[in-house]
């Protein structure tokens, strides 16, 4: 099994969740972060902020200034990671800076504390 780990856009979470849903993922951790990549503001952002966007709004300040992101984590079954890592990525790239990023890392166990079951039947599956 894998933890897939997801830095995506505030406004990016209800498409992402449908998605994963509709990919066999209903389960999934998802919490508010602020954050920063490499990359400097650009003038397209100049258009988002006069359209009113939040997020090019905080983006037009300082440089080291940080940005409201949604880090989702899920466990999945190895058989899914690829499923899970397509589904994020159709769902959120927009070929923009600032879409997000995605980290797969090995998960030792998994085990539901309601029943005790342990590894994969804990997981969702397709």
């Amino acid at each position: 099994m894998k933890e897939v780990v997801a830095v995506i856009r505030m406004n990016m979470i209800n498409k992402t969740k449908q998605a994963l849903s509709e990919a066999g993922v209903s389960s999934f951790t998802a919490l508010p972060v602020m954050g920063r990549g490499k990359g400097k503001v650009d003038f397209g952002l100049l258009q988002g902020a006069k359209a009113g966007h939040d997020e090019a709004i905080a983006q037009l300040g300082n440089d080291s200034r940080l940005i409201p992101k949604r880090l989702l984590t899920l466990i999945v079954p190895n058989k899914m990671v690829k499923t899970v890592v397509e589904t994020i990525i159709n769902i959120n790239q927009t070929g923009n800076p600032g879409d997000g990023k995605i980290f797969v890392l090995p998960a030792q166990e998994a085990i539901r504390v309601r029943t005790g079951e342990q590894g994969d039947e804990v997981l969702d599956e397709q």
